[in-house]
């Protein structure tokens, strides 16, 4: 196979790109995924992900706060944004999942994903749900960050769509944010 003729379809971008936040163990990764699994042409940016492509060098987050980890979360959050633009350019819907609690790291998405509407979802099952999740999961954190709660529902307060998925399953919890985002009508996209 060559790749002289092949070009990306440019012609109908996807609606815009999905940006579910909450803190960690609120469900962002598996929302995503099963929401991005309802379009016909998606794609799932976690973050966390674009953070493990680091090989050397990589510092990440504590409570402790590191100048470092700090620089390195708004490198990640670029590099989403990035690939959301790329994506939307291409037809597919990008759904992107982040630890988001400060309005300034939201603000920053809002600035660099420019091809299309940012559809801000905010995951909010409270800080014992989420704790109770993390410790459910394949991925165990060793910190509790339900801390962030607080900090988030000041920060965000009014920003963006907010669920709460305390006690939907993943599915009640994708048609949730697919009523509120208004993206329930463009499930099937074109493709």
């Amino acid at each position: 196979m060559t790749f002289e003729n092949v070009t990306v379809d440019t012609s109908t971008p996807a609606p815009g790109a999905v940006l579910l936040v909450g803190i960690p163990g609120s469900g962002k990764s598996t929302v995503a995924a099963a929401l991005a699994a309802r379009f016909d042409r998606a794609a799932h940016i976690e973050v966390d992900q674009l953070q493990e492509l680091i090989v050397r060098g990589g510092h990440w987050p504590t409570p402790d706060g590191d100048p470092e980890a700090d620089r390195q979360i708004l490198l990640r959050a670029r590099n989403g944004c990035l690939l959301a633009d790329s994506y939307v350019t291409a037809g597919f819907l990008p759904v992107l999942d982040d630890v988001v609690v400060r309005r300034s790291h939201l603000d920053f998405y809002r600035a660099h994903v420019k091809a299309g509407p940012l559809h801000v979802v905010v995951l909010a099952p409270g800080p014992e749900k989420a704790w109770e999740r993390n410790n459910a999961r394949h991925k165990k954190l060793t910190t509790n960050w339900a801390f962030l709660d607080e900090a988030m529902r000041e920060e965000l307060a009014g920003e963006g769509v907010w669920i709460d998925n305390a006690e939907q399953t993943v599915e009640e919890t994708v048609d949730a944010v697919l009523r509120a985002t208004g993206l329930g009508s463009a499930e099937r996209l074109p493709g």
